[in-house]
């Protein structure tokens, strides 16, 4: 199972939604659902406290949403947190996040952490925009296929060191290499085949693929 959450960030870094036909259960975060729905995509849950819209626009969700959970707004979680926690329920296979980056950075930053916790369940943790697609990893072997939408490669560490980091397929490979937080060694890499793997050994290493 995929599951897509889809938050109240700005429009314009959401990517084409009709890109993600592989989604099985859609969740809508605040205002971020009337955006599953101007799209014309079925939403499953819709979550949060729903702050950003006026009534009129609330009982429209409502009524077109299987699943309808209202929060206070004076909560220790966000709405986006609400609705990972709830995601995790279903123990899907991946979870893919759009709307969570492109304002505020504070909220982008806390956004990206959210991954960590989904990752560590063994769930593929993803937050996909009109120009990144962020992955957070643990260690282990990994497969990139080639992504037009999504050329630029980079590997940033989240731990204070990843060890043994090996890159194949790619035009800037490495073979067992510690790099720590803070270097650039691994900004803007491209993958040289269709596919190309990366593997490493400890540490938290965020895959991000980017386009200009």
């Amino acid at each position: 199972m995929n599951i897509g959450i889809i938050a109240n960030g700005p429009r314009d870094a959401i990517p084409s939604l009709s890109r993600f036909g592989f989604i099985d259960v859609w969740i809508g975060v605040d205002r971020g659902t009337l955006i599953l729905l101007e799209n014309k995509i079925k939403v499953d849950i819709a979550i949060g406290d729903f702050d950003s819209v006026a009534k009129k626009e609330m009982d429209f969700i409502k009524d077109n949403t299987n699943q309808f959970e209202l929060f206070p707004v004076e909560k220790d979680e966000t709405d986006l947190e609400l609705a990972v926690a709830k995601a995790m329920t279903f123990r899907p296979n991946a979870l893919y996040i759009f709307g969570a980056t492109g304002g505020r950075f504070d909220h982008t930053l806390v956004n990206m952490q959210l991954l960590l916790p989904i990752a560590k369940e063994h769930i593929k943790a993803v937050i996909v925009d009109t120009h990144n697609y962020i992955e957070m990893t643990l260690p282990g072997t990994y497969t990139i296929e080639e992504d037009m939408n999504y050329e630029n490669i980079s590997f940033i560490p989240i731990s204070k060191h990843v060890l043994g980091l090996t890159l194949t397929g790619f035009y800037y490979p490495l073979i067992d290499k510690k790099i720590e937080m803070g270097t650039t060694l691994t900004i803007s890499n491209k993958l040289i085949r269709k596919y190309g793997t990366f593997s490493y050994t400890e540490g938290i290493l965020l895959l991000v693929k980017s386009c200009d």
